[in-house]
């Protein structure tokens, strides 16, 4: 078929989210590996992708006659845009579409950690209501107001995250090495300090950084070893910001109160990954999710909308995209 788009996700994706694009464009929905996804980028003037899955691979752009690409999500680990720069394709993202629904993510799984709730879900289970009622309040858990919580990365997702912990009487402390407007900062009683003074202050630490060759790796050992005991990490940033089986290590000597995992090296995570095959009380530490932190009914019809709006900008209207990122 010829078509003016390639979107690279189900059209029943966009049809759940009552997000399908304008009648007027001509869209064929293919998975990345379908034997005709080369041809239909001979044709198609605009490709679709997801922010999450494989990083799409060069070749899918040779004799290509695609000269923008919209990514449903905020995310850009899949492009090359050094080679569409090059290529003189152009590219753009959603931005901040999942601010709330990250934020409510954060803050939900630290009242679950902090407050053991899950692990008091498998202790009722396991028939040990009055042992597990008797520990959770011999350990005097703590809820959230009045904590110090550190925001690794002050971006528009980060500030998202700050602003619900600071509704919570949280203290805000957070590390970028990027300068923030105080006029930002300032409603939110936020701290900026160095990344050692936020794992070493904070008694739950969220990380909202992109996956870059100098964030590869940013919390390894010795940053776990900073944190407090009873810290709270949780990782719903990208795969790679945290070295998973350094992170292993630390639950199974039992440092760390707990840990929420949302993003992963590898995903979908293999059985023998070092977070997956933990055992015993390590494994009642860690919560994990499949990267759907981001993910609500209203986020997602929120990125989908404004996606199709930007295609329709682009090959409808003759202008240039918003939110251009190369």
């Amino acid at each position: 078929m010829t078509c003016d788009v390639l979107c690279l996700r189900p059209e029943a994706d966009f049809q759940r989210a009552d997000s399908l694009p304008p009648v007027s464009l001509r869209v064929a929905y293919r998975a990345p590996l379908d034997a005709d996804v080369p041809q239909l980028m001979k044709e198609a003037r605009a490709l679709v992708i997801p922010a999450v899955g494989p990083k799409l691979p060069p070749d899918l752009f040779d004799a290509a006659s695609i000269r923008f690409v919209q990514v449903t999500g905020a995310g850009l680990d899949r492009l090359d845009l050094s080679l569409l720069k090059k290529l003189n394709i152009t590219a753009a993202n959603v931005p901040g579409g999942s601010n709330s629904a990250v934020a409510e993510y954060v803050v939900t799984t630290a009242s679950v950690l902090l407050r053991q709730f899950a692990w008091a879900d498998a202790e009722i289970r396991a028939g040990r209501y009055r042992d597990s009622r008797a520990r959770m309040l011999a350990d005097n858990l703590a809820g959230l107001d009045g904590l110090t919580v550190g925001i690794v990365g002050f971006g528009i997702i980060g500030m998202a995250v700050a602003d619900a912990f600071h509704k919570r009487g949280c203290r805000i402390l957070f590390y970028d090495p990027v300068p923030r407007d105080a006029a930002l900062t300032e409603p939110l009683a936020a701290q900026s300090v160095s990344l050692e003074e936020v794992l070493k202050m904070a008694d739950v630490i969220t990380l909202h950084v992109p996956l870059l060759p100098t964030t590869q790796g940013l919390i390894g050992a010795r940053q776990l070893a900073m944190m407090k005991a009873d810290a709270v990490l949780i990782q719903s940033s990208r795969g790679g910001i945290v070295d998973e089986v350094a992170l292993a290590n630390s639950l199974n000597s039992g440092h760390l109160r707990g840990v929420a995992v949302d993003v992963y090296s590898t995903e979908p995570p293999d059985a023998d990954h070092p977070l997956v095959a933990l055992q015993g009380e390590a494994a009642r530490r860690i919560l994990f999710t499949p990267h759907i932190a981001g993910v609500t009914r209203q986020s997602v019809a929120f990125l989908f909308r404004s996606a199709w709006r930007n295609v329709a900008r682009v090959l409808i209207e003759g202008e240039p995209p918003l939110h251009c990122v190369c």
